[in-house]
C-alpha cells in the first residue's frame, strides 16, 4: 500500500525526470551511492522516506525538499 508521505505527483515527476535524462533507476541509484531496490521503493511509494537511505533518495530525486549531507 502506498504511503501518503510522498505525493504521487512528486513520484511521477521524479520518474519523468529520470526518463528525460535517459537514465534507468538502477543507473541513477548507482551514481548516487544508493541501493536500487530502495530507489524503486521510494518511487513506488512503499517507503515513508523519513530517515536513512530512503530519505536521502527522496531528497536527491526531488520528491522531498530537504538538505542531505553528502
Amino acid at each position: 500500500m502506498p504511503n501518503a508521505i510522498t505525493s504521487e505527483q512528486a513520484r511521477i515527476a521524479a520518474r519523468a525526470r529520470l526518463e528525460n535524462a535517459g537514465k534507468t533507476v538502477q543507473e541513477w541509484a548507482v551514481e548516487n551511492d544508493l541501493h536500487p531496490s530502495t530507489v524503486y521503493a521510494v518511487l513506488s511509494g512503499q517507503k515513508k522516506c523519513l530517515r536513512g537511505e530512503a530519505h536521502r533518495a527522496a531528497v536527491l530525486l526531488g520528491i522531498k525538499a530537504a538538505v542531505v549531507a553528502q
